[in-house]
């Protein structure tokens, strides 16, 4: 029986990755210029001792520990993805700190960083794969000279400490924007990276299912209309709507879009870049794409009624619009228009498809383990579609670097426009047909199949089944 070892962010930085799976090394703690180590027993000699003080400047103890500990503990915090183009332990004094974590965060697909600060501490987190994982601690001194030095690259007051703040770096490989804001302790720095290329996301790998794609394709290929995706930050709408327009792109169409911010990067397509600040907002851009001849339109969130009925308007007068909205269903997409004062009979007329999506970890298929089905265990009021007797739970391996998790997945409500929809949405009673559609499949019930299968967890999708 193997115990888990926990590393504390504090001393992880101090061993990089090519050290820690090179020597098969973990940090256990450090004092006065002594750094701990565990080691594989198989490597505990004089010779990596030596040549590891020489590396790190510091004084080495080993504690030798059984391999199986060792693997373990590497596959959760020093994946071999990791890797940074620097052998460099990273450290906060130095230059190259802030470079050396915007490279890591990017190997690792990482879509925000978070930069806390509390009344004794600061912390560095990663968001991966939709989770936060706190990756480094760093003393208060330092996090303030860190809070500079990104205020620098993004050309940002760095008298300023009362108000939030927003910029943007710019990278070599990758844009990054910056939101700084104000809070009890100091100021918390949110980094998200951006600019990552388009031009290999393909609807078909999406999550989609057949009969879905089918439907979404033919809503695609009419020359007019609105198209319109739903769902919470983080749900995978953007990526949706980019798969959409590199299928749609080609010489014979002019596309115009207008986002906050620019997330991805599309040759051929025209960007334009929300600037609130000095009025260039979603509907003053609209206004300025009808005069640029486009074909297509792609309006990164509607917002408020104005953008609304623009954004109808558009596609009554011969063009596709696309675009996104929070709600939390694809029928509710319909109310909230109306909610803005869009008339239903415009609705009716110009809506091609309303999409609803959230996105769903997987787990893990070398260590998901089978337990059996407890109704005690979900929701509260919670009507099964159909009965189950088991499902899977995430355990946790060398493969999916102990997180029971592996990759993710889409999944979506898709509501197809057709006649006798388009009546129901002129007469109000869209959701009266909607409950009596015994074929319509709802987000709950599309999560509760992929648990069924399965091919999640119910603690993944328990807050969507809440809304079952």
């Amino acid at each position: 029986m193997t115990q888990d070892i926990v590393i504390q962010s504090d001393v992880q930085h101090m061993v990089t990755n090519d050290l820690a799976n090179q020597y098969r090394i973990l940090p256990k703690s450090y004092f006065e210029n002594t750094l701990e180590l565990y080691v594989d027993n198989s490597n505990n000699n004089e010779e990596a001792q030596d040549e590891l003080e020489l590396f790190l400047g510091k004084n080495i103890v080993f504690h030798p520990i059984q391999a199986e500990e060792i693997e373990k503990a590497l596959s959760i915090y020093y994946r071999k993805e990791r890797a940074l183009n620097s052998n460099k332990s990273l450290n906060v004094d130095k230059g190259d700190f802030l470079e050396n974590l915007l490279l890591e965060a990017k190997s690792l697909k990482c879509s925000d960083i978070h930069f806390e600060v509390y009344e004794d501490s600061s912390r560095i987190r990663f968001r991966i794969d939709g989770q936060l994982i706190e990756r480094y601690k760093i003393e208060r001194d330092n996090y303030l000279e860190l809070v500079n030095k990104v205020k620098i690259k993004a050309k940002l007051n760095i008298t300023e400490k009362r108000l939030p703040q927003d910029g943007r770096i710019t990278n070599e490989s990758f844009d990054i924007r910056v939101s700084i804001l104000p809070t009890l302790f100091g100021e918390k720095i949110v980094m998200r990276l951006l600019g990552q290329d388009a031009s290999n996301i393909d609807l078909s790998t999406l999550g989609l299912q057949k009969e879905e794609l089918e439907n979404y394709l033919e809503a695609v290929k009419k020359p007019n209309g609105i198209i319109l995706i739903s769902g919470p930050t983080g749900s995978g709408k953007t990526t949706t709507l980019y798969a959409t327009l590199r299928l749609l792109n080609d010489s014979r169409r002019n596309i115009v879009t207008v986002e906050d911010p620019i997330e991805y990067t599309l040759k051929g397509i025209n960007q334009v870049q929300l600037k609130e600040d000095i009025g260039l907002t979603f509907s003053a851009a609209l206004k300025s794409f009808l005069r640029q001849d486009p074909d297509v339109i792609m309006l990164g969130e509607i917002r408020d009624s104005e953008t609304a009925l623009m954004a109808i308007r558009a596609s009554l007068t011969g063009h596709l619009v696309l675009s996104t909205i929070h709600t939390n269903s694809a029928i509710g997409t319909i109310s909230r228009l109306i909610d803005m004062g869009v008339p239903s009979y415009l609705i009716a007329e110009t809506l091609n498809l309303s999409v609803a999506q959230r996105l769903v970890r997987k787990l893990c298929d070398h260590c998901k383990k089978e337990t059996n089905c407890n109704s005690k265990d979900f929701p509260l009021n919670f009507k099964f579609p159909y009965d189950i007797t088991t499902y899977y739970k995430p355990v946790g391996c060398n493969t999916c670097f102990h997180t029971g998790y592996k990759g993710r997945t889409a999944i979506y409500e898709i509501l197809t426009i057709d006649p006798v929809i388009t009546e129901a949405i002129k007469n109000n009673t869209i959701t009266k047909l909607y409950h009596n559609n015994k074929d319509y499949k709802s987000l709950p019930e599309k999560a509760f199949d992929l648990l069924a299968t399965g091919e999640t967890s119910l603690e993944e999708i328990y807050s969507i089944l809440i809304n079952i």
